[in-house]
């Protein structure tokens, strides 16, 4: 295993661990509960909205830690966001994850932040799954809302 690869796997655990985030779905304006069949992955995620950004993010769930890991860098990324950048991270985030591990440009990486440690799951279907649990509930509560995030600005 590489030095890279290490360092990414070492960031998806700190995550897993941390998962920023996580808590009690008070005061949410919207939220969506997602599962993933193929492994058991739960998630109810809920978001405010405040003049357009995303002013609270909070999640309960139960996962494998690359579903908890992207669940928390999602928390991370879209705090204190608006619409906009959030479809732009949304977006950032499909495309990585449907790479198939073949390379996505170096800008959608960098956008990503930790998020981009996830790249190496995208040759898994399976794992496609899992790192993408979170964002398709952030997507669904944001929809309830009156926000398309697969409608916005792309990266």
């Amino acid at each position: 295993m590489s030095s890279l690869e290490q360092l990414y796997q070492q960031v998806i655990l700190d995550h897993s661990r941390a998962r920023h985030g996580a808590g009690p779905l008070d005061g949410v304006d919207a939220s969506s509960h997602q599962v993933n069949p193929t492994c058991g992955d739960e998630v109810t995620l809920g978001v405010r909205l405040t003049d357009g950004r995303i002013s609270h993010l909070a999640w309960e769930g139960d996962g494998c830690s690359i579903s908890r890991a992207s669940l928390s860098m999602l928390s991370d990324l879209v705090d204190g966001k608006t619409t906009d950048e959030a479809a732009r991270l949304y977006a950032a985030m499909e495309t990585m994850m449907h790479s198939r591990n073949l390379g996505v440009p170096d800008e959608v990486l960098d956008l990503l932040g930790d998020a981009a440690a996830l790249e190496g799951t995208s040759q898994f279907a399976n794992r496609v799954k899992c790192s993408l649990l979170g964002w398709y509930a952030l997507r669904d509560a944001l929809a309830q809302l009156g926000t398309d995030l697969a409608e916005g600005t792309r990266a």
